[in-house]
């Protein structure tokens, strides 16, 4: 398998904790990419020109996290990420899993608006990004995820992750000490540990 990926990509990260803690990350060759020059290799892949897509040994071009994490959780022996079709846990990992994706929508797509020069229109746009994930991580502080390693803990924990690294002139923690804990704890897990952001 091949994996073009760019190394501060939350949502690379979020497919690559999966691929480790499947222990499967050894079968995956990264290709790394800068998707905003749109390099002809990842456009023959996806026409979306973003990062994570995973081309599969049969030559299948997958994008977009939750998909590749979906397909990775198909392959080896280790216990499921996704839990059984049709079971309340599931439904809850998914659940985590969109809303730790809503945080990075929000988050990443801030970060990209304040690179761009100000207006009023722009501010708004970062305000209302700005709300979304404290209004996700109050929603977290009042039911942290368990401390089973699944899709929906993997996704906060890479959306935590990224608030840390891109935005830790604003620190969440405050406020939320039962989410700090969990963070803390599931921190520990190889999966996590082994995918922390770097430049």
């Amino acid at each position: 398998m091949k994996l073009f990926y760019s190394p501060t990509s939350p949502y690379v990260r979020k497919v690559m904790a999966c691929a480790i803690a499947r222990d499967i990350d050894g079968q995956i060759e990264t290709l790394r990419t800068n998707p905003h020059e749109r390099p002809a290799a990842l456009l023959a892949a996806n026409p979306l020109s973003k990062v994570p897509c995973l081309v599969t040994e049969d030559g299948v071009a997958l994008y977009d996290s939750p998909v590749i994490a979906e397909y990775l959780d198909s392959i080896g022996d280790a216990p499921p990420l996704f839990p059984r079709p049709g079971s309340a846990a599931r439904w809850h990992a998914l659940k985590l899993q969109a809303l730790g994706d809503g945080i990075l929508d929000a988050a990443v797509g801030r970060r990209m608006e304040q690179a761009k020069p100000r207006e009023a229109a722009r501010d708004t746009t970062l305000a209302e990004q700005k709300a979304v994930v404290a209004r996700a991580i109050a929603a977290l502080e009042a039911e942290p995820p368990g401390p089973s390693l699944d899709i929906g803990s993997i996704a906060i924990a890479c959306a935590l992750g990224y608030l840390d690294f891109r935005f830790a002139d604003e620190p969440w923690r405050p406020g939320h000490p039962r989410l700090a804990a969990w963070f803390a704890a599931i921190s520990a897990a190889p999966a996590i540990a082994k995918t922390m952001p770097r430049e």
